[in-house]
């Protein structure tokens, strides 16, 4: 229901999963597979608010897509686009928690980060396992909390039996998917290994939904659900080939569900074109507070709730993968995808090291293998049908065009069709607007890209902070880096911890058990005062830990 102004600012609840498409039983006759979804809770979030039926990722894998969750900008035209990287945006460039700690909010992340960039101590007040709106330092206090599970990752389709049985343990069941009667795609392998996988997808997803009612059900205990932004979403499409990496319907295509009872109507429905970061700055603008100007995607609400209707596009693309270099740039408008393929001459099912530990993925590598034997012996291949053979081809077209309203999982491609040449024609159009406006450093070789960042193989550090203390112990702080931000604390350091290599690849930020705060206004020195300051730069290490003077000069 709508009503009148709040007189506080709403606060922010944003979860989200890895890996799913629109599987979720809402969703029932938009995606194909959802009506076999058990999942009440997010039923009924989107019961209680809107329901956005074509929303997009900008690319079909975790890190570069949450880039642009974080960032408001698209990961080819900040550099964040290969998987994975330590990019170096523009200096204006801040995280979105940085923007909402900046207007006095708590932001928490429990507890994955992977933004593609090591993450600045000013960037949350709590980043971990611990971390919840509960613990902010007052009940009047906004909060912006983002808590992302990890359930429904892909690796989590392929645990043994045993570690299976006991993430599923709460799951009666009544309510297990049987892989002989759950969906799989035309463009998978109908058997035991691809029935198994998905039937587990499904009940992960149920786990999952289940974790969603939980923090729901706290939300309302705290008494905060009618004057909280709630978020759901998934990081891109499902985790198996032809879906997460490639930039395909199943690849970009995700849920997204939005519910905030002070301001937005109940039961809701969009199916305009919506990219998924374009959250980033609708929560800006949601939340009464200005959206930078280097912002690439749009709102879709205001202050009061009302809906913001988008563009006529969303797009996308796909490039390094891991060890395996690829490029590929997509428009989807409301009926129709396009795809562009910078390297037609490799195969949309490179080998990758990661990957190709998973039994789907084995599946087809061993279905290639039984036809190549077949033909050896004479033989008709016939362990891949035509579509799963372009799956796993050694090539792939420069251009591929899709009617995915008739046609959701793009059997049939269209981009040789004179009947479709205007509507191919218009989406390129689209395309070279589009990387014109935003630019691609996609084009960039990603070596030569790194060296701009890090000349050398040096990381850039951010300049140390300068204290000025006047006589009365007011301390002003500055810092010569452009785009930096500066944290002071109370808290002494304690013994440096070497960040693990997992920790190194996602950019967990390196604290040392200090609580950073976001230097806006002039301090107070003194005992009970700030005690130390540090500096950060979006891709630059770094600056030194600085000890703010207790007396003056």
């Amino acid at each position: 229901m709508t009503g009148t102004t709040p007189a506080a600012p709403p606060n922010i609840l944003w979860i989200s999963t890895h890996d799913i498409n629109p599987h979720l039983g809402c969703y029932t006759g938009v995606w194909p597979g959802a009506e076999v979804a058990r999942t009440p809770n997010l039923d009924a979030l989107a019961a209680a608010g809107v329901r956005f039926d074509q929303a997009f990722a900008t690319t079909p894998v975790c890190a570069p897509s949450r880039s642009s969750l974080m960032t408001g900008c698209f990961p080819t035209s900040i550099g964040t686009h290969n998987m994975r990287s330590k990019a170096v945006p523009p200096p204006e460039v801040r995280l979105l928690s940085e923007s909402f700690r900046m207007a006095g909010y708590y932001a928490t992340n429990n507890v994955f980060t992977d933004f593609q960039v090591p993450v600045p101590g000013t960037a949350f007040d709590d980043c971990s396992a611990t971390a919840h709106w509960r613990n902010r330092p007052s009940s009047e206090t906004p909060f912006f909390a983002m808590f992302h599970g990890m359930t429904t990752h892909e690796s989590q389709l392929y645990v043994d039996d045993a570690r299976f049985a006991e993430v599923t343990r709460e799951l009666p069941d009544e309510h297990r998917h049987d892989p002989g009667s759950t969906p799989v795609p035309p463009y998978h392998l109908h058997n035991d290994v691809f029935a198994t996988a998905w039937a587990r997808y499904h009940d992960l997803i149920s786990v999952m939904d289940a974790s969603v009612g939980r923090l729901l059900a706290e939300l309302e205990d705290d008494g905060l659900a009618d004057n909280t932004i709630v978020v759901f979403w998934s990081d891109h499409g499902a985790g198996f080939p032809r879906a997460k990496r490639w930039a395909t319907e199943a690849g970009l295509r995700v849920p997204v569900i939005v519910r905030w009872p002070a301001r937005i109507a109940a039961g809701q429905v969009r199916d305009d074109v919506v990219h998924l970061a374009d959250l980033a700055p609708s929560m800006l603008r949601m939340a009464g507070l200005d959206v930078p100007a280097h912002a690439q995607f749009s709102a879709l609400f205001d202050a009061a709730g009302t809906n913001l209707i988008q563009g006529e596009y969303t797009f996308g693309g796909r490039d390094r993968m891991d060890e395996q270099r690829d490029s590929s740039r997509t428009v989807r408008d409301a009926r129709f995808r396009y795809v562009r393929h910078r390297h037609p001459d490799r195969s949309p099912f490179q080998y990758q090291h990661y990957a190709d530990q998973f039994p789907t993925w084995k599946e087809l590598r061993r279905a290639v293998n039984d036809e190549a034997r077949q033909r050896a012996a004479g033989q008709a291949p016939d362990a891949l049908s035509t579509l799963q053979r372009r799956v796993t081809a050694e090539r792939k077209p420069r251009h591929e065009l899709y009617d995915v309203q008739a046609d959701p999982h793009e059997t049939t491609d269209l981009a040789a069709d004179p009947r479709y040449a205007d509507t191919l024609h218009r989406l390129e159009a689209a395309l070279d607007d589009w990387l014109a406006r935003v630019g691609d450093l996609g084009t960039v070789d990603e070596d030569l890209l790194i060296e701009t960042w890090r000349p050398g193989g040096t990381w850039q550090v951010t300049a140390d902070p300068v204290c000025t203390i006047t006589p009365d112990e007011t301390v002003t702080v500055s810092c010569s880096t452009p785009g930096a931000l500066i944290g002071w604390s109370r808290d002494d350091p304690a013994p440096h911890r070497e960040l693990t290599l997992q920790e190194t690849i996602t950019g967990d930020p390196e604290l040392d058990g200090q609580t950073w705060h976001i230097y806006t206004d002039p301090l107070k020195a003194g005992t009970e005062g700030p005690r130390w300051i540090r500096a950060w730069r979006l891709g630059y290490a770094p600056s030194s830990l600085v000890e703010i003077p207790r007396t003056t000069p």
